[in-house]
């Protein structure tokens, strides 16, 4: 009898925008079992097999089957022993037999000792889950307990604080109408942004009406609760707040009729449940059809909405509705999310824990993402926490971003200048909870000890109540005890980002420089910014990411802040680096991290950001600059661009207000410390300098009433060689220093010499051009 002749497996080479090819050959895998993704095939139905074995021939006895697997990535449900292993996916019928030719095999080795963390099959993984209500947070056991807990002491778990200030003032609240959106159905931000905090406090009111209700058994409460939801249940699913019209609002009208379905089960006539059940139904479908079938955040992970509303909406809703829908479709999405969460996320980082989108949208991401991993913990015991990403990811805002630092980081940032919010001290002190690290419980302290009084300001409010957040933080995790963090460097290699703190925990002493070269490029919320580095010290920033994220497309984030040209960088020819819409360029306009080291007496960081440069000026062959931090006081930068044809060089940096200029020398001053620079040496010839204040090609009104920033222009003349040297010391006011420092050009190489008033030298070898 003849073998059946298999189909060929469409197996296409992975692109810049797309899932990879997970465990990639000949890596080293960072979890047991080790996480696996590939290319989906065309057709949306197919499931698959993969197979894992330590013999590349895969014999059957030694091999590992799984099958069949609904989705392009799979967290298996074994661990496998340590070794080298190799592993192939094919296309599988519905018994799980292939019915195309195998993948390549590809290889991977598991050290002893990486954190095991299985993820259960789908059909063991909510065997122990209860069918009752509520389900999000506390489960009906549960709240017993808790009832009888707060009833004895009603400051326990910081309930009488949350139950005076976010319970009851919605008692008094008119319920709120269906938003009537933008004027003439034309976006404007301040509808936008005013229609946002609306609905996220709908979301509120019924969340805290129907937990403060159910807790204290409050029949007027309980009846105002379900106002709110069955006027927000009344409203089109697919009108003014669908996700097509705007997606953030859709997500908290999901998210109001989320919580208001679970927590108000028993207090709904079957006909209320049913209206509600079917509005949220088809909210939640819209939101899980998008990122599923259109974003296909499988294939293109690279979607920021479509991947947060994973945690933000869909984990909740379809915990909610999980078996109450005729279809079982929740049940379908919520193990598409489980498993996208255990297998595939973060697409912006790696086990380092950065997150190339930056300190700011780290702060939003990470925030969903703990509400939606602290509802699968509590619910069906899954634990995400255990993967190494989430257990070093406190590490990206302590070394990207101190508690005393505002515009000295990457990444659009909604704070407008001001410290970073509440809500990333929160986070630091979930991650505290979950790893014990008592550096992350001091910078959440910190954060709220700099940041008192801005829990209403639409960064925090328009996201997040925090008397919630500590309530339910205070329900499930242990608060750490603070110690002081260590300084050092961090390099972040999954992002391209580069973290030096020292003495955070001392404001008379403390320095942060933060340097990026990235394979993201413009992706997404990143910028222009390879190569590009940020400065503060002393408590004070000092060289700065200009301009305000006051709208994503507005002209001040389109045509200033996402460009090169807001940044501590350079421009070539007057160009910089491509950050405009089209997403397979600003994913090739990319940099990289060559080196990052911490040395005897200084710390050393090389960017090769050439791909971004190359990406507006072809003709450049190299752009790339390097960082010594000597002795935790003073940088020297060193720049080096060659071309094919001569190019002009711009050295640009930017600071809160004017400088004082030289000829080579410039000052910056500002209320507690400041720098000063100057212009060591230049292959090409000297620069002239001039400084601008404000921000061309931007509409004034967009940042009325906020403070505008200085560039410095370095400019030097056309060359086909530059070699730049720039020497940058910060000081308090109160302290002022100077570093010493000249040149020795006469051998084969240029010799700069540098020291300090306690004759500590330093130097830096620059090969010159032309030999003597």
């Amino acid at each position: 009898m003849l073998a059946k002749t298999l189909s060929v497996l469409d197996e296409p080479q992975a692109g810049r925008l797309t899932i990879q090819y997970a465990p990639a050959d000949g890596t080293d895998a960072v979890e047991n079992p080790p996480r696996f993704t590939w290319l989906p095939v065309i057709e949306d139905e197919a499931t698959y097999i993969l197979r894992v074995s330590p013999d590349p021939d895969f014999p059957t006895k030694k091999t590992r089957t799984f099958a069949p697997v609904p989705v392009n990535f799979l967290t298996p449900d074994v661990t496998f022993p340590a070794g080298t292993h190799h592993w192939s996916y094919a296309v599988c019928d519905a018994r799980g037999t292939p019915v195309t030719e195998w993948s390549t095999t590809r290889s991977f080795t598991l050290a002893e000792g990486l954190p095991e963390i299985p993820l259960p099959a789908r059909d063991a993984r909510f065997a122990s889950a209860t069918h009752d209500h509520p389900r999000l947070w506390m489960t009906p056991d549960r709240l017993a307990i808790f009832r009888k807990e707060v009833e004895a002491d009603p400051e326990r778990y910081a309930w009488a604080k949350f139950y005076r200030e976010s319970v009851l003032p919605w008692m008094d609240r008119e319920v709120m109408e269906e938003p009537a959106g933008y004027p003439d159905h034309k976006r404007t931000a301040p509808v936008w942004r005013q229609t946002y905090i609306d609905l996220q406090e709908l979301m509120y009111a019924v969340r805290h009406l129907s937990i403060g209700g159910k807790v204290t058994g409050d029949r007027a409460m309980l009846d105002r609760a379900k106002a709110w939801l069955l006027a927000a249940a009344s409203w089109d699913p697919m009108g003014v707040t669908s996700r097509a019209y705007t997606d953030e609002w859709a997500y908290r009208v999901t998210n109001a009729l989320t919580w208001g379905y679970d927590w108000l089960q028993d207090e709904l006539t079957e006909e209320e449940r049913d209206r509600v059940r079917a509005a949220l139904l088809a909210r939640t479908r819209d939101i899980a059809d998008h990122a599923i079938r259109n974003a296909r955040i499988h294939l293109f992970p690279y979607d920021s909405h479509a991947v947060r509303s994973v945690s933000l909406t869909l984990i909740p809703a379809c915990i909610a509705l999980l078996d109450d829908d005729a279809e079982g479709e929740a049940r379908d999405w919520l193990n598409y999310c489980i498993e996208f969460l255990f297998t595939v996320y973060s697409p912006w980082g790696d086990s380092d824990g950065g997150w190339a989108e930056g300190p700011n949208y780290w702060m939003m991401g990470m925030a969903y993402l703990i509400e939606a991993t602290n509802w699968l913990k509590s619910y069906t015991g899954l634990d995400l926490y255990q993967r190494p990403f989430f257990q070093n990811t406190g590490d990206f805002p302590l070394f990207c971003k101190a508690p005393d630092t505002r515009r000295a980081t990457f990444g659009d940032d909604s704070t407008q200048g001001d410290l970073p919010g509440i809500k990333t001290g929160l986070n630091m002190r979930q991650f505290a909870g979950v790893t014990g690290n008592g550096a992350y419980q001091w910078y959440c302290d910190e954060n709220l000890r700099l940041n008192p009084g801005t829990g209403g300001a639409f960064y925090n409010w328009g996201w997040w109540d925090t008397n919630f957040d500590e309530l339910t933080f205070r329900t499930d995790f242990p608060i750490v005890e603070a110690t002081p963090p260590e300084g050092g460097l961090r390099h972040f290699r999954g992002i391209g980002w580069v973290g030096v703190q020292h003495a955070m925990d001392d404001p008379d002493r403390h320095i942060q420089f933060v340097f990026k070269s990235s394979r993201f490029g413009s992706i997404s919320h990143s910028h222009g910014d390879q190569n590009a580095f940020c400065m503060a010290a002393f408590g004070e920033d000092l060289a700065i990411q200009s301009g305000h994220y006051v709208a994503f497309n507005s002209t001040m984030h389109r045509n200033w802040r996402r460009q090169t040209r807001s940044k501590n960088a350079i421009l070539i020819d007057g160009k910089g680096q491509y950050a405009d819409k089209d997403k397979t360029r600003a994913m090739a306009a990319t940099g990289r991290i060559v080196a990052a080291e911490e040395r005897d007496d200084h710390i050393y960081i090389k960017g090769d950001a050439t791909p971004a440069y190359r990406s507006l000026s072809p003709e450049v062959t190299l752009a790339a600059r390097e960082v010594y931090f000597v002795r935790n006081s003073y940088f020297v930068i060193i720049d080096s661009v060659d071309a094919d044809t001569p190019v002009s060089l711009d050295w640009l940096l930017h600071a809160n207000a004017p400088f004082d200029l030289g000829k080579t020398s410039f000052r910056y001053t500002g209320e507690r410390a400041g720098f000063y620079g100057q212009v060591i040496w230049s292959e090409a010839g000297k620069p002239d300098l001039t400084q601008h204040t404000g921000y061309p090609d931007v509409d004034p009104a967009e940042y009325e009433g906020l403070p505008v920033s200085t560039c410095l222009t370095a400019r030097y003349p056309k060359a086909t060689r530059h070699r730049v040297a720039t020497l940058l010391v910060p000081y308090r006011l109160s302290d002022p220093k100077r570093i010493f420092h000249f040149l020795d050009d006469q051998g084969y190489d240029a010799d700069l010499y540098f020291t300090d008033p306690d004759e500590n030298s330093f130097r830096i070898v620059m090969k010159k051009l032309a030999k003597s």
